[in-house]
């Protein structure tokens, strides 16, 4: 859970320096951006002696699902929603990733359910400010497809790695980059050609920060944390960077927000992880 809670902080600021700096740059090319950093930050660590061709082309395909489109339909988002709207939206992953891991095991877990809709609910107490005259439907598809990929991707991630036993997951992460980064560049491709491209030192220093440390360190992180705990624990754990968000809203960009709610929100996030520690030790 270590290895969650400090990617949870790390990705606290992104909301805001993407909606602030980047929403004018192409989503295609932010993302292959930052998951080209990524890929470069990982390569020295690529370890292939003795990996099977489908396991590397299963991490492959995990990338390019769980961080390439991910990433292009997150960022394309926010051009439909305001930056509010977009973390409001992305609550919905927990309940995505009791879905898909329920899918996956061919099993109901009510438990797992029960706590990914508290912390669907906390999440949405804090985050929720209302929608103005309407909710564009493009942009909550693309948040919610964004949202679906990432939650397969880190099941999918945590069940491959536990048929590679004593490979290290710094031996073969690089690849999920790999992939991520061949999702994205294909998106820039067939999206660039033809516009101008001005990008402005600020802009460069964030996607310096996005790529090496909130996507190469991030990433890593929040993977090898979601193969050491149950979809429970890793539902509650996906939207804990809305409160730190809101947290980090506060205090470093100077915006406004509802205290009351907040704290109230997280006491309802609390209770979802208390319930699902209980219900562990219960087996």
């Amino acid at each position: 859970m270590t290895y969650l809670l400090l990617t949870s902080f790390i990705w606290a600021f992104s909301f805001g320096l993407i909606k602030i700096y980047l929403v004018g740059l192409d989503s295609g090319l932010v993302a292959a951006v930052r998951l080209g950093l990524a890929l470069l930050v990982f390569l020295p660590f690529l370890r292939l002696k003795g990996l099977h061709l489908g396991s590397a082309l299963k991490l492959i395909i995990i990338g390019f699902f769980q961080f390439g489109l991910m990433y292009v339909a997150y960022i394309q988002s926010f051009k439909y929603l305001q930056s509010f709207q977009v973390a409001l939206f992305t609550i919905f992953t927990p309940l995505w990733v009791t879905l898909v891991n329920d899918l996956l095991e061919k099993r109901f877990h009510f438990r797992f359910l029960i706590t990914a809709g508290l912390v669907v609910l906390g999440t949405g107490v804090i985050a929720f400010k209302g929608f103005g005259k309407e909710i564009v439907l493009t942009g909550f598809i693309l948040v919610q497809f964004s949202n679906l990929c990432f939650a397969a991707g880190q099941i999918g991630y945590a069940r491959i790695m536990k048929g590679l036993p004593g490979r290290k997951d710094r031996e073969v992460f690089g690849l999920t980059y790999l992939g991520g980064f061949l999702a994205a560049g294909l998106s820039a491709l067939l999206t660039l050609p033809g516009k101008s491209l001005t990008v402005t030192g600020p802009q460069i220093g964030i996607l310096l920060y996005l790529g090496i440390l909130a996507s190469a360190v991030g990433f890593f992180l929040w993977n090898l944390g979601a193969r050491k705990v149950n979809a429970g624990l890793l539902a509650v754990m996906n939207n804990l960077k809305v409160p730190l968000g809101v947290a980090c809203s506060l205090v470093f960009f100077a915006e406004q927000t509802d205290l009351l709610r907040l704290l109230l929100g997280g006491l309802i996030i609390l209770v979802a992880f208390w319930m699902n520690e209980a219900w562990a030790k219960r087996g």
